[in-house]
């Protein structure tokens, strides 16, 4: 019989990593504060009424060229490296892949977010990801980016929760994605699911996996808990705690007696299954 899969979904800016990855190198190398890009972003969002993934995916390359910098792969890749990870993420898969395996079930690690693809691709962990749903940028022929090849926005988040648990990874596969399957032939069901994010982008999400059976977590910066407040009094979450990856944090323990408890269910329900298609026979036989 298969193992079954539990799939641990993260958001990634203040989930993972501490803030907006691109505050990290990305937009220091532009000569820019902070407030300077995200308010960039903020105004052709607000002149030109475009969606505000896409306009911070348009001035990340406008920047670029005025700049002279090439908005290239590589180049994000880079960017990447400087990326300031929270106490214990870079041990946290090794770690949570050990337990799934001691309790005989296989962990999945995912990332949905809305930073920007090959930011996530330059950093330490991204080999541990099955999947990373991100913007990402198309390129010309000089290699440097030309347009969104896909833009995340917060509501859109769902739609990935959908391909995981159908097994649809492939983000241009919309027929099959689309196509009615029954709940029993999901490669991962929603039950056997975590969702881990920071905040009000990460509502939909959480909201529709508690909703199906799944957990919720919101984790938040020490001494910063009023920023999940508003989850835990519109009860869009299971628990809440502060954003430590470390052996034996509250994290941890929350996480592993999560897949714990997805693992004994798992094993009685097939137990039960077993027994059924034994009783059916029995009758048969009869």
């Amino acid at each position: 019989m298969p193992k079954t899969t539990i799939g641990i979904l993260y958001d990634f800016d203040k989930t993972l990593c501490t803030t907006d990855m691109q505050e990290y190198s990305f937009i220091k190398n532009l000569g820019m504060t902070s407030n300077e890009f995200w308010g960039a972003a903020a105004n052709i969002t607000e002149k030109h009424e475009v969606e505000k993934i896409l306009a911070y995916m348009f001035v990340m390359i406008k920047k670029c060229k005025e700049k002279g910098i090439p908005l290239t792969e590589e180049y994000l890749n880079k960017c990447g490296e400087n990326v300031v990870l929270f106490k214990g993420v870079e041990t946290w898969f090794d770690r949570i892949n050990e337990y799934g395996e001691s309790l005989g079930v296989k962990i999945e690690h995912y990332i949905i977010s809305s930073g920007t693809y090959e930011i996530i691709q330059g950093t330490p962990i991204a080999k541990y990801f099955k999947r990373i749903y991100a913007c990402k940028y198309m390129y010309d022929e000089n290699g440097e980016a030309l347009w969104p090849a896909l833009a995340i926005n917060y509501t859109l988040k769902t739609q990935y929760i959908y391909r995981i648990s159908k097994g649809i990874l492939d983000v241009t596969d919309d027929y099959n994605l689309n196509r009615l399957q029954d709940e029993s032939l999901r490669r991962i069901a929603y039950r056997n699911m975590i969702y881990i994010g920071d905040g009000m982008t990460d509502i939909p999400c959480m909201k529709m996996l508690k909703s199906k059976g799944g957990k919720s977590i919101a984790l938040y910066q020490s001494g910063k808990s009023e920023t999940v407040k508003p989850l835990v009094d519109d009860e869009r979450i299971n628990y809440v705690c502060v954003a430590d990856y470390s052996p034996n944090s509250t994290l941890e323990k929350i996480v592993k007696l999560m897949i714990e408890n997805m693992a004994i269910l798992e094993k009685l329900k097939s137990k039960e299954e077993q027994q059924l298609s034994q009783y059916r026979r029995s009758n048969e036989m009869d």
